[in-house]
């Protein structure tokens, strides 16, 4: 075991790191600071690198960081073949798209440094992803991805139709992760363990349990990588920026899928569910991504759904479970990273100079821009699956793999189906790859040239870059051959071991690679004819109009359900929640009692009906006060008797020796009083709404059996205790910590945040008072000053002429502080009576005038 503790977690801390530092060096670097953006993934790449021969050797790099470790959690980290595949991927492809992006970008862009810092942020979270050992770490990293490719998709948000299209992804790709962890909870406790190698090397049994969960998994896995029915939010996500879309969903985010079902594929590989959803579902995914992709006009939209197809291609390979489909894999893996990302790159280039990357407006590129065709060209050769290029020799392992007999475990007829599959999913890509070509470098008299620059060499430089790598890795393939083989050595072996070569001799899949060209060759040559077949042809039913009819759905049930449960009536809702507690718990501790499942505690485990006869007294206080408040109509009265109530329990503290408890509820209550008196103050004497009939004597039934369950339940589970309590302890705990009375070490130590909490609430109640008590007496100084200017108004207190403004200032006082009588007898008399006003209750309901209305509108605004 090669052990590096920190440096692993050291590089996905530089990815927080630089996502943090970047956005304020937006402004001075401009779109340069892609380059410092792509620092930490080349740091990631390099040391990866650095690490092959051990990994390829067999000794996967391990890293752990503590994370729960109460739980057992941990963030472990392991780099074998597989993870090392994909990090050169996602850190080597991305430095690359980073450097890209300096050349892409404008100076002005709107927002490079939010942009760049999301960027780095998502490369750290997809490295963090496929290095993880841990099945929380992953969801962990998952979910990160969902939101930074959120994010990143979303990127320009004055766009409805950017923000749409990244609302759909986070929606299809989130949702699903939750399904996946749902899965990732029930396999870990299938097999007791949640380290992603012990559950591939020690797989826990079959059974409904392990079903449930692997669909579960695969359901995230599917829509993460755009598989059918799923694939709809890939090509509307092809909004975002070109680079963006060059790395999310050529190099990196989709891979992740693909990645997982690698990952779990040589210890699950064998499950009947397994198989039937991963080849079933990556198949259509093929055809249906393939299809799409011929009548397509935007060179953007005409990758994507290739990548769809492409993707289903992997999933398929990933999901085999073969030896020789999984060598298929890791390399159809990297060359698919390879020829997207440098096609992508090559529509940003043309986007960018032409300012369309329509098929129809485009003609002589290839003259105008020959290195950028070359390059395209090599890395679409890649993509059709032609010698010399890699993505020749994956084509051949991926046919090679499903050769009947080829495939142990998978029966002939099935794997006769596959490959009829994959030949045609590789002929559709064929097509497709030389519509792309012809689309963008292609001449067309019909069509006028455009004016444009031709492209910087650093501009052009990533897709020639990839097209190189492409090259080189399909003339070398042992250099990929050699991860393929640390991947798929652990899977089930036919015959004999099946390596990455260009020459295998005249064997089958080579006769199925020239059928597929030649095939190929006369589709792109029937495009016209093939266009009005797929004119012709019925509308297959549409994926996403079949997300926006579910999201549909579940808005009109939310509002359906909200409008039924969610009244705005506090009794409702109290009845709702007693009646769950008596359906599910209290339902099940009836069933015990008549079944006698659940004993009975008698007189020799200690029932006893009272300690003191002092308690059957408070008891019968706490019982007619309790009746008292249900039945009396009027608030005040109603308020006292609840707090008479709360003293009660208080005096039960009192009586089994809680003095403590008691202090505290005397105190809550007193200032709980205070608070509802200022409060009544504002509102009618008695209660408005009362329930009558069988509402009355349902709501006391209902109260009356949620009492009498919460009080067998408190007895039985009292009388139920066999160990002896740990308050036991307490007195030679509290010697040891330095203290003599237990209860003020038990406050002081034991339940120090309790405590807190207690002098928390005590003090915000304590404010609420004074704040009360204090905007009261404000309210009374501020009318004051215009009862005095009443008092000195030279048109005397008592002349024939209608109020003043002193009036209406006096009348607003009185209209505080006076009783009914009083108020009746001022808006009679009207004149100056600040001297001997009777205090008592303000009519709340009496007609306000312009005075009254104006003072309790500055009070509005001052609660407010």
């Amino acid at each position: 075991m090669n052990d590096v503790p920190m440096l692993l977690p050291a590089i996905l801390a530089l990815h927080a790191a630089a996502a943090v530092l970047l956005p304020p060096l937006a402004g001075r670097l401009g779109a340069r600071i892609f380059l410092l953006a792509g620092l930490p993934p080349a740091a990631a790449a390099v040391w990866a690198l650095a690490h092959t021969p051990a990994i390829l050797d067999g000794t996967p790099v391990h890293a752990t960081v503590a994370w729960a470790p109460a739980l057992g959690i941990a963030f472990a980290f392991r780099v074998d073949a597989l993870a090392l595949a994909m990090t050169l991927l996602v850190s080597g492809v991305g430095a690359i798209i980073f450097g890209y992006c300096a050349a892409y970008f404008h100076a002005d862009e709107r927002g490079l440094g939010r942009l760049a810092a999301v960027m780095v942020l998502f490369a750290g979270s997809m490295l963090g992803l496929v290095t993880t050992d841990n099945l929380f770490a992953l969801y962990v990293f998952w979910e990160l991805t969902s939101v930074t490719s959120f994010l990143l998709v979303g990127h320009d948000d004055r766009k409805e139709q950017a923000r749409r299209a990244a609302t759909q992804a986070l929606v299809t790709t989130a949702g699903t992760g939750l399904l996946m962890l749902i899965g990732f909870v029930m396999l870990g406790w299938a097999a007791g363990d949640y380290s992603i190698s012990s559950l591939v090397a020690d797989p826990p049994e079959g059974g409904p349990w392990l079903t449930a969960a692997l669909v579960l998994i695969l359901v995230g896995a599917f829509a993460k990588s755009a598989q059918v029915p799923m694939h709809f939010w890939l090509p509307g996500a092809m909004i975002a920026p070109t680079p963006v879309s060059a790395y999310l969903h050529a190099a990196a985010m989709v891979k992740g899928g693909v990645y997982l079902v690698a990952r779990l594929a040589p210890g699950f590989a064998e499950a009947g569910v397994w198989q039937v959803l991963v080849l079933g579902v990556g198949l259509a995914t093929m055809i249906v991504g393939g299809w799409r992709a011929l009548r397509q006009d935007d060179l953007k939209l005409l990758l994507a759904y290739g990548t769809v197809s492409q993707l289903g291609f992997l999933t398929l390979l990933g999901g085999a479970g073969t030896q020789v489909a999984g060598t298929a894999m890791i390399g159809a893996l990297l060359a698919h990273g390879l020829f997207k990302s440098g096609l992508f790159l090559t529509v940003g280039i043309i986007d960018h100079q032409t300012g369309t990357r329509s098929i129809s407006r485009l003609t002589g590129l290839g003259r105008r821009m020959p290195v950028l065709a070359a390059a395209a060209c090599l890395s679409a050769a890649s993509m059709a699956g032609l010698p010399p290029l890699i993505g020749f020799a994956a084509k051949e392992a991926a046919l090679e793999a499903f050769v009947p007999g080829a495939a142990p475990g998978l029966p002939a007829p099935a794997s006769a189906v596959e490959l009829a599959g994959l030949v045609a999913a590789s002929v559709l890509t064929f097509a497709y790859s030389a519509r792309f070509l012809w689309g963008a470098f292609g001449d067309r008299p019909t069509v006028s040239e455009r004016a444009f620059d031709a492209p910087s060499a650093a501009f052009v430089a990533a897709p020639v870059g990839l097209a190189a790598l492409s090259l080189a890795l399909g003339a070398v393939p042992a250099v990929a051959d050699a991860l393929a083989q640390g991947y798929a050595h652990a899977l089930p072996t036919g015959e004999k071991p099946y390596h990455l070569a260009l020459w295998h001799g005249v064997t089958p899949p080579l006769l199925l690679t020239a059928a597929v060209v030649a095939i190929g060759v006369l589709l792109f040559a029937k495009r016209r004819t093939v266009g009005r077949i797929q004119n012709a042809m019925p509308r297959w039913p549409d994926a996403e109009y079949g997300y926006h009819l579910f999201i549909h759905g579940i808005y009109s049930v939310a509002l359906s359900v909200t409008r039924r449960t969610q009244s705005g009536s506090l009794p409702v809702y109290l009845g709702i929640i007693l009646a769950v507690l008596l359906v599910l718990p209290g339902a099940r501790l009836a069933a015990g009692l008549v079944t006698g499942e659940i004993a009975i505690p008698g007189t020799e485990e200690g029932l006893r009906i009272w300690d003191s006869p002092l308690e059957l007294l408070v008891t019968v206080v706490i019982v007619i006060t309790s009746v008292a408040t249900v039945r009396e109509h009027r608030r005040f009265p109603a308020l006292i008797l609840l707090s008479v109530l709360g003293f009660g329990i208080a005096g039960l503290f009192v009586l089994h020796g809680a003095p403590d408890l008691a202090l505290t509820l005397v105190l809550v209550e007193t200032l709980t009083t205070i608070i509802l008196v200022f409060v009544l103050r504002r509102l009618p004497a008695t209660f408005s709404v009362r329930p009558g009939g069988w509402g009355k004597r349902l709501t006391v039934l209902l109260c009356s059996a949620a009492g009498t369950f919460i009080a067998i339940s408190l007895w039985l589970m009292t009388a139920a205790r066999t160990a002896d309590p740990v308050s036991t302890e307490y007195a030679d705990l509290a010697k040891k910590a330095g203290g003599t009375n237990l209860v003020n070490v038990i406050l002081a130590d034991f339940r120090a945040l309790d405590t807190l909490g207690e002098i928390v609430v005590l003090a915000t109640a304590a404010v609420a008072v004074a704040s009360l008590v204090l905007l009261n007496r404000r309210d009374r100084i501020v009318d004051e000053p215009a009862a005095e200017n009443e008092g000195e108004s030279p048109e005397g207190a008592e002349g024939a002429a209608g109020p003043g403004p002193a009036d209406t200032g006096a009348l607003a006082l009185r209209r505080r502080t006076a009783g009914a009588e009083g108020a009746g007898a001022e808006t009679a008399e009207r004149g100056p009576a600040r001297e001997g006003e009777a205090g008592g209750a303000g009519g709340a309901d009496e007609p306000a005038d312009a005075g009254t209305a104006a003072d309790d509108e500055g009070s509005d605004d001052d609660r407010a």
